[in-house]
C-alpha cells in the first residue's frame, strides 16, 4: 500500500511539472499566410456545385466581410510566422522531481500510421514495438520500454491498450509525447498487447525456422489423431429450423503432409491504401451462433448502395422465380468439379446430392462494381481466399461470455443446452489459436448494435487509414 502511495506521488509530481512547463498559456500559433488565397481557390472549386452544403460555402466564401476578415488573419499571420518557427521533430530530456522525462515531437501525417504497438504493464502504458515502416521508426525518438505519460496533454496512464489505439486513431500533425524513457535492463513482461495498426500482434521474439516448425507440427498432428481416432478430414456443419435440418459438408483439401502455409513463420508485411474503387472484400469468421451471418445481412440491408454478396455457384436446378447470375450461378456438375480442382472455389458444400460453393470469380465481379463484398466462411476458406488477388480483411466474430451468449440466443428464441454454449466457446478459442495470425480485426459480439457499429468503423477504416498487408500481396 505504501509502495502504490509513493509510486502515484510520483506520477503526480512528474505530471503537474510536465504540466507547467509544457502549458503554458499563449496566443495560438497561425498555421498559414495564405487564407484568403486558399479560400478564392475552394470557391472556384465548388462553383458548379449542385448540392446545398456547397451552394451555402460558396455564397460564405463570396461574402466581402468573410473576405477582409481572412484578408487581415493572414497580413497577423505574416508576422507572427516571422517571428517563431513552428515547432519541428525533436527531443528533450527533463529532470522532475528526480525522474528523467522525455518530451518527444513527431510529425505524423493522416495517412501514415504511427508504427508502434503498445502494451499494458498495471497502470502503465509502454511502447513494446516499433514497426518498420511507420512514423516512429522513421522519427527515430521512440524506444521500446518507454513509459507514455501523455500525447498531445491526453493523459495515458490507466488507460486500456484499446482506448490508447483509438486516441492514437484521430491523431494527426505534429504529436507531443511525454515518456519516462525505457529501462533497457529491465526485461519487460509478455501482458496483453494491442498496437494501432497492428492488430493482434504478439511481441516480437525469435523467427523460428520452416523446417524446424514443420516438425512440431508434424508432431503434434500425430498426437492429435492419436487422441482422436475418430476424427474426419471434413468439417460438418448444421444449421437447425422448425422445418427440417440442413448439413452442409465442406472440403478441407487437406493433405496427408502437413500444409507449409499454415506453419507459422515470419511473412514480411507492407502497407497497403486500398483505391477507392476497388474495395477489399469483408470476410467474416466465426462459430456457429455468433452472429456473422446476421452481421452480414444487416449491412447489406443498410446500405445495398455500398455493400453487396457474392452470387454462388450451384448445380442444382433453376426453380420458378429464380435468375441465373441473381440468385446463383447454374452450372453443370462437370463444370463445377473443374471450378473446385483449379482451385477458383473459395469454399464449396454438398446439400441433397447438389454442390453449391462461392467463387473468387464471383467476389470479383462485386468489387469491379465498386461496392464491397461481404462474406460469412469457415476457416478453410482462407488459405484460398488469402492466396488470390482479392485481398481480403478478415473480421473475427468472437462469442462473449457463456452467461451472455445465452441471453442473446434467448432473443431469438433459442435455449442452448450449457454444454453447447461450451462448445460454442471452445470452438471459437480453437479458430483463434490455429488462424488468428490471419484475422484483421476481432469483434466480441456482446451486443449486436455495438457489434454492427464497431463492424462499420472497421470497414471504414480501410478507406481513411492503410493496412498491413502481406508484401506478397502487392507484387
Amino acid at each position: 500500500m505504501e509502495s502504490s502511495k509513493s509510486d502515484f506521488q510520483s506520477a503526480l509530481k512528474i505530471h503537474n511539472a510536465v504540466a507547467t512547463s509544457m502549458h503554458r498559456p499563449s496566443p495560438p500559433y497561425p498555421h498559414t499566410h495564405q487564407a484568403l488565397q486558399l479560400a478564392m481557390e475552394t470557391r472556384s472549386l465548388i462553383q458548379t456545385s449542385q448540392n446545398k452544403e456547397g451552394l451555402e460555402l460558396h455564397s460564405l466564401l463570396a461574402d466581402t466581410h468573410i473576405q477582409s476578415l481572412l484578408l487581415a488573419h493572414d497580413r497577423i499571420a505574416e508576422q507572427e510566422m516571422q517571428l517563431e518557427p513552428p515547432p519541428t521533430q525533436g527531443e528533450t530530456l527533463t529532470q522532475l522531481g528526480g525522474e528523467t522525462v522525455k518530451i518527444v515531437r513527431i510529425e505524423k501525417a493522416q495517412d501514415i500510421p504511427l508504427g508502434a504497438t503498445v502494451r499494458n504493464e498495471m497502470e502503465s502504458v509502454v511502447i513494446s514495438r516499433i514497426v518498420r515502416g511507420g512514423a516512429a521508426e522513421r522519427s527515430g525518438l521512440l524506444s521500446e520500454g518507454d513509459e507514455i505519460l501523455e500525447i498531445n496533454g491526453i493523459e495515458i496512464r490507466g488507460k486500456d491498450v484499446n482506448q490508447v489505439f483509438d486516441i492514437l486513431a484521430d491523431m494527426h500533425g505534429l504529436l507531443t509525447f511525454v515518456l519516462i524513457p525505457s529501462n533497457q535492463g529491465k526485461p519487460p513482461p509478455c501482458q496483453r498487447v494491442r498496437g494501432p495498426y497492428e492488430d493482434n500482434q504478439p511481441l516480437a521474439g525469435l523467427v523460428p525456422g520452416k523446417s524446424f516448425q514443420q516438425q512440431r507440427e508434424a508432431m503434434k498432428q500425430t498426437i492429435e489423431e492419436e487422441k482422436e481416432p475418430e476424427k474426419s478430414g471434413k468439417l460438418w456443419c448444421a444449421k437447425k429450423n422448425k422445418r427440417k435440418r440442413k448439413k452442409l459438408l465442406f472440403n478441407t483439401q487437406k493433405n496427408d503432409d502437413v500444409d507449409n502455409e499454415e506453419i507459422l513463420t515470419y511473412e514480411e508485411m507492407a502497407l497497403y491504401h486500398q483505391p477507392a474503387n476497388r474495395k477489399r472484400p469483408i470476410a467474416l469468421i466465426g462459430p456457429g451462433s455468433c452472429g456473422q451471418a446476421e452481421l452480414r445481412q444487416k449491412l447489406l440491408n443498410s446500405q445495398p448502395e455500398r455493400f453487396a454478396g457474392a452470387v454462388p455457384h450451384t448445380t442444382r436446378s433453376r426453380r420458378d422465380g429464380e435468375l441465373g447470375g441473381r440468385d446463383y450461378h447454374f452450372v453443370s456438375r462437370q463444370t463445377f468439379e473443374a471450378e473446385l480442382s483449379a482451385g477458383k472455389l473459395i469454399e464449396s458444400g454438398d446439400f441433397e446430392k447438389n454442390m453449391y460453393g462461392t467463387s473468387s470469380d464471383s467476389v470479383r465481379q462485386v468489387i469491379n462494381t465498386g461496392k464491397i463484398c461481404v462474406l460469412c466462411l469457415h476457416t478453410q476458406a482462407l488459405k484460398v481466399l488469402r492466396s488470390s488477388d482479392l485481398k481480403p480483411y478478415i473480421i473475427f466474430i468472437a462469442p462473449p461470455s457463456q452467461e451472455r451468449l445465452r441471453a442473446l440466443l434467448a432473443k431469438d428464441n433459442k435455449n442452448p443446452k450449457p454444454e453447447e454454449l461450451r462448445d460454442i466457446i471452445e470452438k471459437a478459442r480453437e479458430m483463434e489459436q490455429g488462424c488468428g495470425h490471419l484475422f484483421d480485426g476481432v469483434i466480441v459480439n456482446t451486443d449486436q448494435d455495438k457489434a454492427f457499429n464497431e463492424l462499420l468503423r472497421l470497414i471504414n477504416k480501410l478507406d481513411t487509414e492503410p493496412q498491413w498487408v502481406p508484401c506478397s500481396w502487392l507484387r
